[in-house]
């Protein structure tokens, strides 16, 4: 009976998780990949899916066609409910899953401060879901405005509401004002689209708070003169189906977008191990769990400083980096050696675009803003997209945008059970 070879399971088909199984690919082992979704996700541009700019399929691709031609790697959609260290084994819904090492990868969830019923009215940004769902509330609340006489229904159905000043809501803004001033302008007969209200809301002092304070402001100012209301130094208090309420008042809206915050997967809970506030595992300097050499937690479950003491962002280059550390680690362990440096975060910048070729960058000492660094966020952007085709047509719906104003997803598709018919 041939001998069997080392198991290594990997949970979370991600960008850490995958440049995880990349770097195993050498490796005489058999790899198993568990994720709940069939697909790979490029979140950085799930906003464009949920302001019509790019369809799903665009930013999304199988993970079993991405890994198919690594033969040591098998795919399996499931859900995972825990993990038995002592035994090692991963439960999930199609059983158990042996493991000689243990990769956790997956990642993070959204956090509403104590208050998960907001989930309800105000969706996150982190799958395909919830960006076709946002996206459907951001078209219908345009599609009801033009039935209804009511005005002030009418002013409530046109004020979008994004709350968090980061990277994902400063985004969302500045593509929502860009449909209601540009995309649809002249769509309609009996609403003036560019009169819709879009409302960033902060509860710090400034947007983007990963970035310097110049590029800060520059944000601000360039999200204010598209017509994007920022409130910051403001709290959320209340998320309802008709709006939110504020430290400073209450604010109706139709559509409400959470990006203020987000919390570990339940890793921490599987494994027993010390987690920070953010339900993120501590991790050792080589990414294995304290007390479990043979378990690693990457990406936006692991809690990693950098060289200097400061926290490692979850951000996609981040969990790439540990991704790649921590299968070159396991490779080198099946052959009967090790990587004896810890690792070690190399940080590659900040982008975040806020519309119609304005972006800032901060790429080391380059700081670039406006127009020059809307074109590097593009080609950043591009590049890190899987396969020559997606990158193709991502760069051609861009382009197209750009010339003619227009975004090519804006089918409203689908109608949850409980959604009540408009009459009409």
């Amino acid at each position: 009976m041939p001998e069997q070879r080392p198991k290594v399971v990997i949970i979370g088909g991600g960008f850490g998780g995958l440049e995880a199984v990349k770097a195993l690919r050498r490796a005489d082992t058999d790899i198993t990949v568990v994720d709940r979704q069939n697909h790979h996700c490029f979140q950085p541009l799930l906003y464009q899916v949920a302001t019509a700019a790019l369809s799903p399929a665009d930013v999304a691709w199988p993970i079993r066609h991405i890994l198919k031609s690594q033969k040591n790697a098998t795919v399996l959609m499931a859900n995972v409910s825990g993990v038995d260290a002592a035994q090692k084994r991963v439960h999930t819904n199609s059983g158990d899953l042996p493991y000689d090492y243990l990769v956790i990868a997956t990642g993070a969830m959204h956090s509403y401060f104590g208050h998960d019923e907001w989930a309800d009215v105000a969706p996150g940004l982190k799958r395909i879901e919830d960006a076709t769902r946002i996206r459907r509330s951001i078209l219908i609340a345009f599609e009801q405005a033009e039935i209804v006489s009511d005005p002030d229904e009418q002013k409530r159905l046109l004020t979008f509401v994004i709350v968090g000043g980061g990277a994902t809501g400063v985004e969302m803004a500045g593509a929502i004002a860009e449909i209601a001033r540009q995309t649809l302008a002249a769509d309609f007969r009996r609403i003036d689209p560019r009169t819709a209200r879009i409302v960033l809301i902060e509860a710090g002092p400034r947007l983007l708070p990963a970035f310097p304070p110049a590029q800060s402001d520059y944000v601000r100012d360039t999200l204010m003169h598209a017509g994007v209301t920022v409130m910051t130094d403001t709290m959320v208090t209340k998320c309802d189906t008709r709006g939110v309420d504020l430290n400073s008042g209450r604010l109706d809206a139709s559509t409400i977008v959470w990006a203020a915050g987000v919390t570990a997967s339940p890793a921490a809970v599987w494994l027993s191990a010390d987690a920070d506030r953010a339900g993120r595992v501590k991790v050792a300097p080589d990414l294995s769990v304290p007390g479990q050499p043979d378990v690693f937690v990457i990406g936006d479950v692991a809690a990693v400083t950098d060289s200097k003491g400061r926290p490692v962002p979850g951000i996609a280059p981040a969990a790439k980096q540990m991704g790649q550390y921590v299968g070159k680690l396991i490779a080198a362990r099946l052959n009967g050696g090790t990587i004896a440096r810890p690792f070690r975060y190399m940080h590659l910048g900040n982008l975040a675009t806020i519309g119609r070729h304005a972006a800032v960058v901060e790429f080391g000492r380059l700081r670039l803003h406006g127009f020059v660094g809307w074109l590097f966020w593009c080609v950043a952007h591009v590049y890190f997209l899987i396969g020559l085709r997606n990158r193709f047509i991502v760069a051609f719906s861009w382009l197209w945008s750009y010339l003619t104003f227009q975004r090519g997803a804006r089918l409203i598709i689908g109608k949850p059970p409980d959604e009540t018919q408009h009459p009409g």
